[in-house]
C-alpha cells in the first residue's frame, strides 16, 4: 500500500533514514523504498505524524504505552530525578534510593513469594539474565548438568542471542547464532494448528508435549521451562482453558524451574497485575518489562522468587549485569508509572469495564467474510483472516495480513499483522468511545482488504 508524503521536512527526515538509520526488523530495501512513516506527537491513544494525519495507536507502541501518551508525570519524574542524580551504577556493592524503593514495590504487586528483583535495560536483557542464572542456580545446587531450557515454537522471548534462541521464531533461528541445550514445543495455537480436535483436548495435547520432551532430554538435564501467559509477537495466541492447568500439573511433577515471560502481560494487560496472576500460576521467575514504564524509558527486569534467591544468596559473586540495571531515572518512572496504575485504578477499570467491552465488540466482527476467529482477553486481541470460515483455509501467497496492515496505515489505526492474524494491544487507558472507534476503523479495513482480494 504505497502512500504519498508532501511535506519537506517529512522527506528529509526520509532521507536521513535512508543514508543512516538501520531500524529493527525491517526489509531496508523496502524501507529504503518507501521511507518511514515518522512520527512527531502522542497524546492519550493517539499519535500524530509528521503529515499531520491522526492515528489511533491500537498497539500502544510495541505492547507498552499502558497509560498512554503525554503523562506529564512520567516527564517530571524523569526531570526531577535527572537534576538529583541523573545516573549512578548499581555494581561494587553500590545503590540508590530509586532501584531500591522500585524493588520494593515490585514485590508488593508480585504473586507470593516473589520477592527481589535483578534490573535490566530490556526484556531481551531480562531473558538473558534468566538464563544465566537459572543454569547458576543448578550449579550452586550440585546439578550443573541441568542446562536445557524448554520453549515453545512461535514464542517470542527477545531478539538477542539468548532471547532469540529461547524464542521459538523460526526467521530469527535461520540467521544464526543460536545457543545450544534450548528446545522447543508445540504452541497451544488451536486456530492455526489443531485441526478437527476441540480446543480443551488440544489444549491438553499441547500441555503434554511439555512433559513429552521432559522425558526426551532427561529430568536430570532440564533446567527450565519458559513460557509467555499469552504469546504476543506469535499472534496473541490465547491458550485452551485447559492448558494451564494441565502445564501446572506436569511442572508439579518434575524438578524443574518455571519461567513466565510477562514483557507483554505484565503490568495490567489481563487486568491483574501479571498474566501469571489471571491463569493462578506460580513461576519460579518472572522477566518484566514494556508496562514496567509504560515505554517512556527503558528498563527491564527479572521478578526472582524466594526459592531462587535465597540459593543465589549463598553462592558468593553472580557474574552478570549491565551498565544501567537498576538505572536511577528509569527507576523513577517506573514508580511512578506503577503509582498512578493504582492510584487511578487502572486496572480495576480495565477487568471490570473496557476489557470486556473491547472484547464484545472485537467479536461483533465475526459477522465479516473474512474473519475466521476473534480471540482475546484483558486488553489483547487477534483477528484471523481467512477465505474460508468453516475450513479455515487461508488465502495462500495474497499477504492478506500485510494488505490489512496497509489499509489500516492509511486509515488512522495501528493494528500489526502477525501472518494473516491482525492484532491488538491498545493502551490500557482506552475509553469505550476510543474502543468503538477501534472496531469501526478496523471493520473498514477488513472490507477494504476484502475488495482487493476480490478485485
Amino acid at each position: 500500500m504505497s502512500t504519498t508524503y508532501n511535506n519537506p521536512q517529512t522527506l528529509q527526515w526520509q532521507a536521513m533514514s535512508r543514508d543512516h538509520h538501520l531500524a529493527p526488523f525491517s526489509d531496508y530495501q523496502q524501507l529504503s523504498d518507501s521511507g518511514p512513516r515518522i512520527i512527531v506527537k502522542g497524546d492519550g491513544v493517539y499519535l500524530w505524524d509528521s503529515e499531520g494525519h491522526k492515528i489511533l495507536d491500537g498497539m500502544a507502541g510495541l505492547w507498552c504505552a499502558a497509560i498512554g501518551y503525554g503523562r506529564d508525570e512520567l516527564a517530571d519524574a524523569a526531570s526531577r530525578q535527572m537534576k538529583e542524580l541523573p545516573f549512578y551504577n548499581t555494581f561494587f556493592m553500590t545503590a540508590h534510593p530509586p532501584v531500591l524503593e522500585l524493588a520494593k514495590v515490585i514485590a508488593e504487586i508480585a504473586p507470593p513469594s516473589m520477592n527481589h528483583v535483578f534490573f535490566t535495560g530490556s526484556g531481551s536483557e531480562g531473558n538473558d539474565t534468566m538464563l544465566r542464572m537459572v543454569r547458576h542456580y543448578w550449579a550452586l545446587k550440585g546439578q550443573p548438568s541441568k542446562k536445557v531450557i524448554i520453549g515453545r515454537h512461535n514464542g517470542y522471548h527477545g531478539s538477542t542471542v539468548a532471547g532469540a534462541s529461547l524464542g521459538g521464531m523460526q526467521g530469527m533461528h535461520e540467521q544464526g547464532g543460536m545457543i545450544p541445550d534450548i528446545v522447543h514445543i508445540p504452541q497451544p495455537y488451536w486456530f492455526g494448528e489443531g485441526g478437527d480436535m476441540p480446543a480443551d483436548e488440544f489444549g491438553i495435547w499441547a500441555a503434554e508435549q511439555l512433559e513429552k520432551k521432559i522425558l526426551e532430554v532427561g529430568v536430570d538435564k532440564v533446567a527450565a521451562f519458559i513460557a509467555e501467559p499469552i504469546q504476543g509477537a506469535g499472534g496473541v495466541i490465547v491458550p485452551p482453558d485447559s492448558y494451564w492447568p494441565k502445564i501446572r500439573e506436569i511442572l508439579a511433577k518434575y524438578d524443574i524451574l518455571f519461567v513466565a515471560d510477562e514483557v507483554i502481560c505484565g503490568f495490567g494487560r489481563t487486568g491483574e497485575w501479571f498474566g501469571s496472576d489471571y491463569y493462578g500460576n506460580t513461576p519460579d521467575l518472572m522477566t518484566i518489562a514494556k508496562g514496567l514504564t509504560s515505554g517512556y524509558i527503558p528498563m527491564g527486569g527479572l521478578i526472582v522468587g524466594d526459592k531462587v534467591a535465597e540459593v543465589l544468596k549463598q553462592g558468593g559473586d553472580f557474574n552478570h549485569g549491565f551498565t544501567y540495571s537498576g538505572h536511577p531515572v528509569a527507576a523513577a518512572v517506573a514508580l511512578e508509572n506503577i503509582r498512578i496504575l493504582r492510584e487511578e485504578k487502572i486496572l480495576e477499570r480495565v477487568r471490570a469495564e473496557t476489557a470486556p467491552y473491547l472484547q464484545q465488540r472485537l467479536r461483533e466482527l465475526l459477522d465479516h467474510p473474512l474473519v475466521g476467529e476473534v480471540r482475546g482477553l484483558g486488553m489483547l486481541g487477534a483477528i484471523e483472516l481467512v477465505k474460508d470460515k468453516t475450513t479455515r483455509e487461508r488465502y495462500a501467497g495474497k499477504g492478506v495480513g500485510m494488505l490489512c496492515r496497509g489499509h489500516c496505515f492509511n486509515n488512522g489505526l495501528i493494528m500489526r499483522a502477525v501472518g494473516d492474524t491482525m492484532i491488538i494491544a491498545p493502551p490500557l487507558v482506552i475509553s469505550k468511545a476510543e474502543i468503538d472507534e477501534l472496531v469501526s476503523k478496523a471493520r473498514r479495513c477488513l472490507d477494504l482488504t476484502l475488495q482487493d482480494l476480490q478485485g
